[in-house]
């Protein structure tokens, strides 16, 4: 039995080696596609047709599939071809060499059905498939092609890296619309891999404004030519002006075009058409990112984005919006003309949306504003101090002005002015910028002050009165630079350079003055020495001076004491004396009266008598003497008689000669 099936075997392998070499039989593998001629016995080709269809001679648009095929000899012929093969990143150009001819204006061949991916020749002839190159490609796969009908170009299907995109140009459709530079977006097409539709949705032949983005595309490249190129990148600090290359006119006297909506910054070139975008450059700007622009329709320049540090602010000035009104000629605003701030040069300060000076600033931070639309002017508004003088840095040289008596003097001075934020816009209004105002203004005006005062004064007097010069500068330019809208701190002279010869004579007079005041100094000195020396002594005898002060002081103390004590003694006599007087006084009184009493009645002799014999007995008066002396006769007795008579004299003439007192 196992004998017997060899022989089968054997006997079918010699059959089909017989077949095959008298071309009676054809094998095709897995992997390959058999393309089949037919030589005799059919109908001949139309002359417009290369490939034949069932029962015409020649080249045979159906293919044979894997397997043994019986046919006669001599009567076809196989060719035997490999499968297409596209790869997972790659794309299947076609081009038919048979078919129905394009129409007119057609390049590509149109989309047909039935064909299965070109598998089926004999469908896609009979369902009138173009000659020429298809729009439909073939994706990845593996596919049994009739390679005699179809020429099959593998290409690398588009690849857009991040960061790029991809600018399309078709090489078939609809013209463009009159006055455009560039086709319309049409739907449908799937990112150009869906030609067909491309076309049926009236795609035009020409630049497309729809870009392909990052990713991979299975695109006709035989329809569409892709061009990579990089996305439009905004760096930090950097703002975007767009222009674009189509779209409406420009209104007349219009620089810049109107602000269009819903173009997603300009990355959808079909909506800022179609909402009635306008050529040339734009209102709305790029801030910074990575923008996937079509830069066929729109060219983008970088500039710096506008940066207002601390301490100043930007001033803008509009190139867009409405027209502001114009004051009449009266020399007052138009009535409810909120457009027009004060008149003359204040008139170009506008409200936001009218052109001109605008009157809102802008403050310290980052602003991405278009540079062809507004313009910012940089205002400080910290103090800004202007130097004239010698130094290197300095705008302004010191001022050379002559004085009075005709010598030529320099001046240093230094002006400190500041601007108000809400005072910028009139300043610009009425010189342009603080660089025009230093320049134009304050320089001429400072330069002018100095001249003038400096002419009325000789150069000493200039110098002396400094201050008042100062003064008289500042009075002039706070006066002058409020027309501007600045205010003016200060005025300060920094320093007066005097003639040689002048400064030499001014030299010689202080330095006679310090001479002066040094012989003053040392006088002052010495007397100060004098006073130390005397303020030395007075210590060093300190201790004596202590105790003399006190002494006296003890002596002041004993003197009042005693003076006290005699005062007291004194007052105490007194008042005995007064007391003894009184007595006496009342003794006399009564003795008066007493004599007088005594007087009436003996006689006055008598009464001395009587006394005189008072006087003896009570030992007042002695009458017998210590030592005796004894003389003759009468004259021992007048002695008597002349001292009696002295005693009683000495003694009684008070009481004989006083009346007495009542």
């Amino acid at each position: 039995m196992g004998i017997s099936i060899l022989l089968y075997v054997i006997v079918v392998i010699v059959v089909i080696l017989l077949l095959a070499s008298a071309r009676m039989v054809a094998i095709i593998g897995g992997q390959q596609v058999g393309i089949v001629e037919r030589k005799l016995f059919g109908a001949r080709l139309p002359s417009d047709r290369v490939v034949a269809l069932p029962g015409q001679i020649g080249i045979q648009a159906r293919i044979l599939g894997p397997g043994l095929h019986l046919f006669f000899p001599f009567l076809f012929i196989v060719r035997v071809d490999n499968l297409v093969t596209i790869g997972e990143n790659q794309v299947g150009i076609i081009e038919s060499i048979d078919g129905r001819p394009l129409d007119p204006g057609e390049i590509f061949g149109r989309v047909v059905t039935g064909h299965n991916h070109f598998q089926d020749a004999e469908a896609f002839l009979k369902n009138e498939g173009q000659k020429g190159i298809q729009t439909e490609t073939l994706p990845p796969g593996l596919y049994r092609v009739n390679s005699y009908l179809f020429k099959i170009t593998v290409m690398d299907a588009i690849t857009i890296p991040a960061g790029s995109i991809g600018i399309v140009n078709a090489a078939a459709g609809q013209p463009l619309d009159q006055g455009r530079l560039y086709a319309k977006s049409v739907p449908g097409h799937n990112n150009y891999q869906d030609g067909e539709a491309f076309l049926e949705q009236g795609g035009q032949k020409g630049p497309q404004l729809d870009i392909l983005r990052p990713g991979r595309y299975r695109i006709n490249l035989r329809m569409f030519d892709v061009k990579v190129t990089p996305a439009i990148d905004v760096p930090s600090g950097k703002v975007g002006i767009v222009t674009a290359n189509d779209g409406e006119e420009l209104p007349e006297n219009e620089l810049i075009a109107k602000t269009i909506q819903g173009h997603d910054m300009f990355q959808n070139a079909a909506a800022f058409l179609m909402n009635g975008g306008q050529r040339g450059p734009q209102l709305d700007v790029l801030t910074p990112g990575k923008f996937y622009i079509n830069p066929l329709m729109f060219s983008v320049q970088t500039s710096d984005a506008l940066t207002v540090n601390q301490g100043q602010v930007a001033v803008i000035i509009s190139n867009v919006g409405k027209q502001p009104a114009v004051p009449v000629s009266t020399g007052e605003p138009k009535a409810n003309d909120d457009t027009v701030d004060d008149f003359n040069a204040e008139k170009y300060v506008v409200t936001e949306g009218y052109r001109g000076i605008q009157r809102t600033v802008l403050g310290p931070g980052n602003f991405y504003l278009n540079l062809l639309a507004y313009r910012p002017i940089i205002i400080n508004t910290t103090n800004t101090t202007i130097d004239w003088d010698d130094a290197a840095d300095t705008k302004f040289d010191s001022l050379n002005v002559n004085s009075k008596d005709g010598f030529a003097l320099k001046v240093g001075v230094k002006v400190v002015i500041r601007v108000l934020p809400d005072q910028s816009p009139y300043l610009v209004s009425r010189i342009g910028s603080i660089e025009n105002l230093i320049t134009n203004v304050i320089h001429p005006l400072i330069d002018s002050s100095f001249r003038n005062q400096a002419s009325t004064a000789s150069a000493m007097q200039f110098l002396q009165d400094r201050h008042e010069q100062q003064d008289q500068a500042l009075k002039r330019a706070v006066n002058e630079l409020s027309k501007y809208h600045v205010e003016v701190l200060s005025v300060l002279i920094s320093n007066i350079v005097l003639p040689p010869e002048l400064m030499e004579t001014q030299t010689n007079k202080v330095l006679a003055l310090q001479r002066q005041s040094m012989f003053d100094e040392q006088r002052n000195s010495e007397q100060k020495r004098i006073a130390m020396e005397k303020t030395k002594a007075e210590a060093d005898k300190q201790a004596t001076l202590v105790a003399a002060q006190i002494d006296v002081q003890v002596a002041e103390q004993i003197k009042q004491k005693t003076i006290a004590i005699a005062q007291g003694e004194a007052e105490r006599i007194r008042l005995e004396g007064q007391g003894e007087a009184d007595k006496i006084l009342a003794i006399g009184k009564n003795t008066a009266q007493a004599y007088e009493l005594t007087r009436q009645a003996v006689t006055p002799e008598g009464l001395v008598s009587i006394e005189l014999m008072k006087l003896i007995a009570g030992g007042s008066i002695k009458i017998t003497p210590e030592i005796l002396i004894n003389g003759g006769g009468e004259g021992a007795g007048a002695l008597v008689n002349a001292v009696l008579a002295k005693l009683m004299k000495s003694n009684l003439q008070l009481p004989l000669q006083q009346q007495p007192q009542e």
